[in-house]
């Protein structure tokens, strides 16, 4: 069955307001130019370091490509005998590019292989994707247009064979791309000394044409059969290479292309790094980091990873989505022109005006700190502003203090976790990040199944995991830590000198692998309970006295600074929270908008002339909001002229010389014409069809309320 529950009334007019009030705060707000020149500012500093990652991450894979094409033309410049070998099977060095089902993301990881390429090796390159190339006529149109560079309007030349260069009209075919490849190649060769200098510096003497299929699977059969078998046959004069770029997996090669084909290419595979490692690293940059003061809220970090998980698995939908995090931050939040550097806080809290002092006065975060503090500390706070400047500064300070803190302890605390046999608190960091920033992570189960797994440890992996979180508390910005090494450094000294008995190594290295073994959690209860009471009938070593201590060492650290940053005052000033508004943003709901569009269209437009209260209709609306208000008072099936005769009236409503002129029976021509417009709008839309119960009436699609 289908059910409609229609909200109430009242409820969506307070959204509505609400909407409305989001919208009109940063217009009536005093900083609105500093807040604008914040976020884009930040957003710079953002975008370049995403890029930048990006290239970090992808340089493997673009050296990998560059060496295959190094390999490929050398063989082809020196006419080796294994490229003699080849030609004899007329093979193709071809690259399948393994890039996963982030289809969204897959441009700009070809965007930058070309970029590569042109710089280093050929200017040759031809990007095809299947929705160009539907027929080997079209392929060959578009490859020789994009290695002449000349713009090709594949629809104006469907029923030609030529491509236009210059004066000249080239046909399209390999022979003519041959003759083509030799006279460029020749002009190369035959410049002077110094110009051919610089030109080798950057690309090879005869370079390779490498044709990049974006979408491998997309393309249909029969085209890149046709494709691959005429290449083949002219691989001696054109040194061609071929990359497909596969989506999926390798086998689509040989699911596409017959064996009489396949063999015609000699294929190298290249694996791109996986979307969740990209996720990983980007998280880890971005938000892992005191270099950005802007900071993502739980459960806005979650539907942002929600989305990522379940639906795209797209890196760039994803920084999208973070992007827009920070705009609507910093446009309904007045008091986010203090999310900045470190440096820039005391300018800019020096500078807060009345209003927006009463602003900070009225956060819940600093409420709750007014609370706490003595009475004539409290009356300062809420009457005196230079007071509150003060205190908002060191308050500033101490937030910043607390994410260099945090993120240090954070990463020391996935060392142990990411070690453990099972996962608790999850493998990756952006699952223990979104722990500690749900609750207090120490209160929950999670986190006490891993200190007991922590207390089985032994020593090998106590040591390592302890000489990491020395390099990572001493790579640390944070200034707190000075003890916090030296103790740990001791930690590892004992356990340096520790001589342990063999027997007990064994027991504590028999327990790990028993636990390892046993991966189901009835099993993993019986063993942890088990160890328990052995530990009660025995005493303990000296090794697992230590390890104790060290667990609770880090337990202790945990419990400091892990705090989660709801708890910290000023947090609503560099945290967005509002994944409610993130979801309405990113979780589109089409049938919403558009029966608010057409039922109210003053919702988009802001034209006041639009605007009508008590549910009637106006006359100034667009014929299809008309149309559709006024099929809305109507049952199943819809009689055309009764519909006509009420457009009719409402639009002739204002033109009271002529209202009675008007009649059913004499409709004037351009509002018949209107009419019948907006309901084959209408019908494009999917709000009626025609009837064959009737011949003059039209069927309603929908019903309920949005």
């Amino acid at each position: 069955g289908c059910f409609v529950f229609k909200p109430a009334t009242k409820k969506r007019r307070l959204s509505e307001k609400t909407a409305h009030d989001f919208r009109s705060r940063s217009d009536d707000s005093e900083d609105t130019g500093l807040r604008f020149v914040t976020c884009q500012s930040l957003w710079n500093q953002i975008k370049s370091e995403t890029q930048q990652i990006q290239e970090n991450l992808n340089k493997q894979l673009l050296d990998n490509l560059v060496s295959f094409l190094n390999r490929s033309h050398s063989e082809f410049r020196e006419k080796t005998t294994e490229w003699t070998c080849r030609m004899k099977f007329r093979e193709i060095p071809t690259a399948a590019l393994v890039l996963g089902v982030n289809v969204t993301d897959h441009d700009l990881t070809f965007r930058g292989v070309s970029d590569v390429l042109q710089d280093n090796i050929t200017p040759y390159i031809a990007l095809l994707e299947a929705k160009d190339c539907p027929g080997i006529k079209n392929l060959m149109q578009k490859l020789m247009g994009q290695l002449m560079n000349c713009d090709i309007d594949v629809d104006s030349l469907e029923d030609e064979d030529y491509v236009q260069v210059s004066q000249n009209r080239i046909r399209c075919s390999m022979s003519s791309l041959i003759s083509w490849y030799e006279s460029v190649t020749k002009k190369t060769d035959s410049e002077t000394p110094s110009k051919k200098r610089n030109s080798s510096s950057r690309h090879w003497q005869s370079p390779p044409v490498v044709v990049i299929f974006k979408d491998m699977e997309s393309f249909t059969t029969k085209v890149l059969q046709d494709f691959i078998v005429i290449s083949s046959q002219h691989i001696r004069e054109l040194p061609l290479v071929l990359i497909f770029g596969i989506a999926t997996s390798p086998m689509i090669i040989h699911r596409l292309l017959p064996h009489s084909v396949s063999s015609l290419l000699c294929i190298e595979l290249f694996q791109s790094l996986s979307c969740k490692e990209h996720l990983s690293t980007i998280i880890d940059k971005l938000l892992l980091t005191s270099q950005f003061p802007f900071k993502l809220g739980e459960k806005v970090l979650q539907v942002l990873i929600n989305i990522f998980l379940y639906h795209d698995f797209s890196v760039q939908n994803f920084i999208k989505g973070f992007q827009l995090c920070i705009v609507e931050h910093f446009y309904s939040q007045p008091l986010s022109v203090l999310c900045c550097q470190l440096v820039d806080v005391k300018k800019r809290v020096n500078s807060l005006s009345h209003d927006q002092c009463e602003n900070i006065r009225r956060l819940p975060s600093f409420r709750r700190y007014v609370e706490k503090q003595v009475s004539e500390k409290q009356i300062a706070l809420l009457t005196n502003d230079n007071f509150l400047k003060e205190e908002t500064e060191k308050l500033l300070e101490d937030l910043h203090v607390y994410h260099e803190n945090y993120v240090s302890v954070l990463r020391c605390l996935h060392v142990f976790t990411s070690s453990l046999p099972k996962y608790p608190l999850g493998k990756q960091i952006r699952e223990l990040h979104c722990a500690c920033l749900e609750n207090r992570v120490w209160e929950t189960e999670e986190y006490e199944s891993s200190l007991q797994l922590a207390r089985m440890l032994n020593k090998t992996d106590l040591v390592t995991m302890l000489q990491q979180c020395v390099e990572i508390l001493m790579s640390s910005s944070g200034k707190e830590f000075d003890k916090t090494i030296e103790k740990l450094k001791e930690f590892l000294t004992q356990f340096q000198n520790l001589e342990e008995a063999s027997q007990e190594r064994d027991v504590s290295i028999s327990s790990q692998k028993e636990l390892q073994k046993k991966t189901d959690l009835y099993h993993l209860q019986k063993t942890l309970l088990e160890l328990k009471e052995s530990r009660r009938s025995k005493k303990l070593t000296k090794f697992e006295m230590l390890r104790f201590e060290v667990v609770d060492y880090i337990d202790s650290l945990v419990r400091k600074y892990l705090v989660p940053a709801s708890d910290r005052t000023l947090h609503e000033v560099v945290y967005f929270n509002a994944a409610t508004v993130l979801r309405g943003h990113l979780n589109a709901a089409p049938r919403t908008a558009l029966h608010t569009a057409l039922n109210n269209p003053h919702w988009y437009l802001k034209n006041q002339a639009l605007k009508c209260d008590g549910g009637g209709i106006s006359n100034k609306a667009p014929d299809i909001c008309i149309v559709y208000k006024l099929h809305l008072e109507c049952g199943r099936l819809i009689n055309l002229v009764d519909w006509l005769e009420a457009f009719s009236t409402v639009v002739m409503a204002a033109e009271e010389p002529n209202a009675d002129a008007a009649s059913s029976d004499q409709v004037d021509d351009i509002i018949h014409a209107r009419f019948i417009r907006a309901v084959s709008e209408l019908e494009l839309l999917g709000f009626i069809k025609p009837s064959k119960q009737k011949t003059d009436h039209v069927a309603r699609l929908t019903w309920g309320g949005c």
